[in-house]
């Protein structure tokens, strides 16, 4: 027994450790980047227009805005449906669910240098979108797509078996069932791994610059080129003449990645009440 004790003592002291280092390494890469981004913070960053002299990051800003946005859209609704049907609708212990599982889990660990190569061969010069915000948001999508499905699947499963049992004695079809009963219960679990997608296409920066471009401009279409902030700060740390620019471009990178995430909690949490 005392053995058992103070193994469970040392593992809890081990654990407690752990959270408390990582929190403290978060911290200080914050305020890090706060303290060298903030001095250099000035209106002529937020121009509209980029130029050589001002270095805006505001077409950045909006690019970032759209690509997320196309990505999402393109990667969102496809994850939950596949989601779905590999919990739903498949039988347990099929074969066809265990290889499209292993698929996605071996393709979430490809390097995203990997999927900037195949949106290049694959939307640029095959399909001929070229470096566009098109095909940046698309090879974004499929790179995102195992998150989603696989934070789908895990937040399925944790929806008790008791409330599909009870939507079908009253009645209710399977297909009522699942996006009147499941779905709205799991939507907490899914939205954290929309949050983290959206998390890993705002830092994302190898594979934009093989499909996206690097042109720093608002886009008209999605056709035309353009960079995201990630991007932007990655040009001008490489240039070593805006090192302090681009300290500013991470600190508004962590803005942008903060007021995104208490959005989508806002929505989760919003939707968990219907």
């Amino acid at each position: 027994m005392r053995l058992t004790k103070f193994i469970d003592m040392l593992l809890f002291s081990l654990t407690k450790i752990s959270a408390v280092i990582t929190m403290l390494v978060l911290f200080l890469i914050i305020v890090y980047i706060l303290a060298n981004g903030i001095p250099h913070l000035r209106p002529s960053l937020f121009a509209i227009q980029h130029t050589a002299d001002n270095v805006s990051m505001f077409p950045a800003l909006v690019s970032t805005l759209i690509i997320v946005l196309l990505a999402m859209s393109f990667a969102v609704p496809l994850g939950i449906f596949t989601g779905i049907y590999l919990v739903e609708y498949t039988k347990k212990g099929s074969r066809l669910v265990a290889l499209i599982r292993s698929t996605t889990e071996f393709l979430a660990g490809i390097p995203s240098i990997v999927y900037g190569l195949f949106g290049m061969l694959f939307f640029v010069e095959f399909l001929g979108f070229g470096f566009s915000v098109l095909a940046g948001a698309a090879t974004l999508s499929i790179m995102v797509l195992p998150l989603i499905i696989r934070t789908t699947e895990e937040a399925l499963k944790s929806v008790p078996d008791g409330y599909r049992e009870g939507s079908f004695a009253l009645g209710a079809g399977k297909l009522r069932t699942i996006f009147r009963i499941v779905l709205p219960s799991a939507m907490p679990g899914i939205f954290a791994g929309i949050i983290l997608a959206i998390g890993r296409i705002i830092g994302e920066s190898a594979a934009l610059i093989f499909t996206a471009g690097t042109i720093p401009q608002i886009p008209q279409n999605p056709m035309q080129s353009a960079r995201t902030l990630s991007v932007h700060m990655w040009a001008l740390s490489g240039e070593g003449h805006n090192v302090g620019e681009a300290y500013a471009t991470a600190v508004i990178l962590l803005v942008v990645v903060f007021a995104i995430n208490a959005l989508s909690a806002f929505v989760a949490k919003r939707l968990t009440q219907y």
